[in-house]
């Protein structure tokens, strides 16, 4: 008889200095975690975003970011990035599940990246951290969730 234990959640968290080699230092931990949990089938989906947010977290503040995954006990995989900068960007302040085309000119250098979220992630959300929350002081969580499922552009 085989049995299959419950998924179990685990939490792997990341202090990020300001530097500007800390989306490739994020980029290697998410490979590094889910691949040895089994989680390959949102690797590059998961890669992409984090490096995305962590690089706007450099861009836009002068001060370190945090990175943490989370495994949640129904296969979703939680991921959340802080910064000191409490403005929330699109998508992140809009409903979740608001796949509305952007405005972004076509000519334009930058604006794109957060837009992934809305094709690669199930939900996001973001909200600023008052002081002293979280132990830090202040700025935002940007978080997205991903199941099981690898979206069509990254197969």
């Amino acid at each position: 008889m085989v049995t299959v234990a419950p998924c179990q959640p685990w939490v792997y968290a990341l202090r990020l200095p300001h530097d500007p080699r800390a989306a490739h230092v994020a980029r290697v931990t998410v490979r590094a975690v889910l691949s040895s949990h089994g989680r390959g089938e949102v690797l590059d989906a998961v890669e992409l975003l984090v490096s995305e947010l962590v690089t706007n977290a450099y861009l836009h503040t002068d001060g370190p970011a945090s990175l943490r995954l989370t495994a949640l006990t129904d296969g979703r995989l939680r991921v959340g990035v802080w910064d000191s900068d409490p403005r929330i960007p699109a998508p992140f302040g809009e409903p979740t599940g608001t796949r509305a085309v952007s405005s972004v000119p076509d000519d334009a250098e930058r604006g794109r990246g957060l837009l992934l979220v809305r094709e690669y992630a199930d939900v996001w959300g973001g909200w600023p951290v008052g002081e002293g929350g979280f132990g830090r002081g202040g700025g935002k969580l940007l978080w997205f969730e991903v199941g099981g499922k690898l979206p069509a552009l990254l197969k």
